[in-house]
């Protein structure tokens, strides 16, 4: 939907169906719907999730043609894409393996510039005639947690490899604006344990690896000067604000976007999701009820991330749920978990999302307009308590207002 705030859908992971066939019918059966109660008189726009195989098997014209024709006809649109999974992402055990492939393989790259072939086919125009932007989500590199990453050389060797992937798909992003005058962006998107997991790695990784391996190819390449080139790869090149993630390291919202403009960097989309989060009180019976709380969204398909504040005001972090579960002790003071829980729910009983955390980016959207790409992804209703459990259109229908409400007609 074109929004006060820019363009705001809901990403497609939350279907189930890894082939195009089944991926395509999930969307038949629930987007009509939805458009009817959420937008029945203007387009509705969607985040696309494809995985490998369903993309190969969309890019197959016929089939692309056919959906670019069953968009026109429930007046929908494209405007972003998800990127990051790969593979399965439903009805299987995902864990670290939503990484995988990572950006040290082929595999990673030739994924992600058919996705951009796709979108640059889907992207619609404006009143103007002009096509609107478009961007495609990735995971931050790849998880740090498979490598040496004390070991300075092995992080340098990790970073070097993947930033000269996604150096294949920048130039391949200029290439396909020169052919099509369509500007896409890669949308990286840190993570907890991932090789970029907070704004200041991401910055780190820009200046000291993306820059000046860039510039150094992309002058010899196009033959840019080095101000064009650098200009190139930030236009192609950004972050997704997933503010589930942020939250989770305790990263404020402005202080992320302050570092950002400081840098001359930019946000490709926002990716708007809720963290868990509690404090622990101070008597122990207490603490305990907090800590099996948290147990109850321990379950097996998906990472849960959990960075723990100590007395101290230091950052412990935590591979998953179980480990911070086995290491809890009196030192934690508060606890944040990577679980994407609905938007439209503050408390949990003991526990609490950050729910706030979405508020105030989304009232800094309104304030400095520092994308117009906006996406709900809530993915995790299948594997929610089953008290949170609800028919999923009727479900992704009160997201979806909850943020037009909360954020977008309240600071319009």
């Amino acid at each position: 939907m074109r929004t006060p705030l820019g363009h705001l859908g809901y990403c497609t992971n939350i279907h189930a169906g890894e082939t195009w066939t089944d991926h395509f019918a999930a969307l038949q059966q629930a987007i009509p719907e939805l458009k009817q109660r959420l937008s029945p008189g203007a387009p509705f726009g969607i985040g696309l999730r494809l995985s490998d195989v369903a993309s190969e098997e969309l890019e197959i014209p016929e089939n692309l043609v056919v959906f670019q024709h069953w968009l026109a006809a429930n007046d929908c649109y494209v405007f972003t894409m998800n990127g990051f999974p790969f593979g399965g992402f439903h009805d299987t055990v995902v864990k670290d393996q939503v990484h995988a492939p990572d950006w040290t393989t082929e595999a990673r790259v030739e994924y992600t510039k058919r996705l951009f072939r796709i979108l640059s086919v889907l992207l619609p125009v404006d009143e103007l005639g002009n096509a609107i932007q478009g961007g495609v989500s990735t995971s931050p590199l790849s998880y740090r947690r498979w490598f040496e990453w004390e070991q300075p050389a092995a992080r340098d060797y990790i970073l070097s490899q993947t930033t000269q992937n996604v150096l294949e798909v920048v130039a391949d992003l200029i290439r396909l604006r020169q052919q099509t005058d369509r500007l896409m962006h890669l949308d990286l998107e840190p993570e907890p344990d991932g090789v970029i997991e907070t704004a200041d790695e991401f910055i780190t990784w820009y200046t000291d690896y993306l820059l000046p391996m860039g510039i150094e190819q992309l002058t010899s390449q196009f033959g840019l000067t080095d101000e064009e080139a650098e200009a190139r790869i930030c236009e192609h090149v950004r972050l997704c604000y997933d503010v589930c993630h942020f939250a989770v390291g305790y990263e404020r919202p402005a202080a992320v976007l302050d570092k950002l403009k400081e840098f001359g960097l930019r946000v490709g989309k926002i990716q708007i999701s809720a963290a868990l989060k509690a404090e622990f009180p101070v008597e122990t019976a207490d603490r305990e009820v907090v800590k099996m709380a948290f147990d109850q969204f321990n379950e097996p398909t998906y990472l849960h991330q959990v960075v723990a504040r100590t007395q101290a005001n230091e950052l412990r972090r935590f591979p998953d749920l179980p480990q911070a579960l086995a290491a809890f002790n009196e030192d934690h003071a508060e606890w944040r978990a990577h679980f994407h829980v609905p938007l439209f729910v503050a408390d949990y009983g003991v526990l609490q999302s950050t729910q706030d955390d979405i508020v105030e980016v989304l009232r800094l959207q309104a304030e400095r307009r520092f994308t117009n790409q906006l996406e709900v992804e809530t993915y995790t209703w299948g594997v929610l308590p089953d008290e949170l459990k609800a028919p999923l259109v009727d479900s992704i229908e009160r997201e979806m207002n909850w943020v037009i409400t909360n954020g977008i007609e309240s600071n319009t």
